[in-house]
């Protein structure tokens, strides 16, 4: 059964990623809720900050994508409409609407401050021979922000939480990692959490389409990248995911 997506900041990277890889699939409706009107689909153009002017997008929907977010200055002023409110309005508009599942795009930032620590500060400077024993894998129970976007990404997670426990709603957190227009890492940081268009797009996939019951969960995202520390077996065991790319084929 074709399945009615709403995806929020498809005028992005990531959501022309999706916009297109799911058209090709033809199970999916797709609509955007965006500030601009987007090419190929039904937009509802609004602020998510604005909860009146976004409900009508929310009618007839399956399941909302939340890619929109704010990856501008690091201050709480600029991330506070969009990454805090504007998270709270499309979760709320959602549930008004009767919509089971949001797929809500976290951030690798969540976790980004453990980079000021052995031995993850030294994969992120590309330092690998400095680097003694295993590495210990960062975990989706894991949480260090990286700076105040980060912070507001966990504070979005915990939001998911609440919404579905008081709510019985399906809140599925993908903490998305480097994903970049030319599809390569740009340097030596961005090889160990590098994100390939078609990973980013296949564990959105896999998140839009996962059980019904499954309620509540943290994913981390990369590609099967050499010096990856992040955790992809959560994400293998419960949704199936295999990333297909890794950043030492590029």
């Amino acid at each position: 059964m074709t399945k009615r997506i709403l995806v929020t900041g498809m005028s992005g990277l990531i959501g022309g990623l999706l916009q297109q890889h799911l058209t090709k699939q033809g199970d999916y409706e797709l609509s955007a809720l965006n500030r601009s009107m987007v090419d190929g689909v039904p937009t509802h153009s609004a602020d998510i900050a604005n909860l009146d002017d976004i409900l009508p997008a929310f009618q007839n929907i399956d399941v909302v994508v939340h890619l929109a977010a704010y990856l501008g200055s690091d201050s709480f002023d600029d991330q506070l409409p969009v990454n805090i409110i504007g998270t709270y309005n499309v979760f709320e508009a959602a549930r008004m609407a009767g919509i089971k599942r949001v797929v809500y795009a976290s951030s690798g930032s969540t976790i980004r401050g453990v980079e000021n620590i052995y031995p993850y500060k030294e994969i992120a400077e590309g330092n690998y021979g400095a680097i003694k024993g295993p590495i210990p894998l960062i975990t989706h129970k894991d949480v260090r922000p990286g700076g105040v976007y980060g912070a507001t990404k966990i504070w979005g997670e915990a939001l998911a939480r609440h919404f579905s426990d008081a709510y019985k709603m399906s809140m599925i957190c993908v903490r998305i990692g480097s994903v970049t227009k030319e599809n390569v890492p740009a340097d030596a940081r961005q090889k160990s959490i590098y994100l390939s268009h078609q990973d980013v797009c296949q564990i959105l996939q896999l998140s839009i389409d996962a059980p019904a019951d499954l309620k509540y969960e943290i994913f981390l995202a990369t590609s099967n990248n050499r010096w990856s520390y992040r955790d992809l077996e959560h994400p293998r065991t419960i949704l199936g995911y295999q990333p297909l790319d890794s950043a030492e084929d590029l």
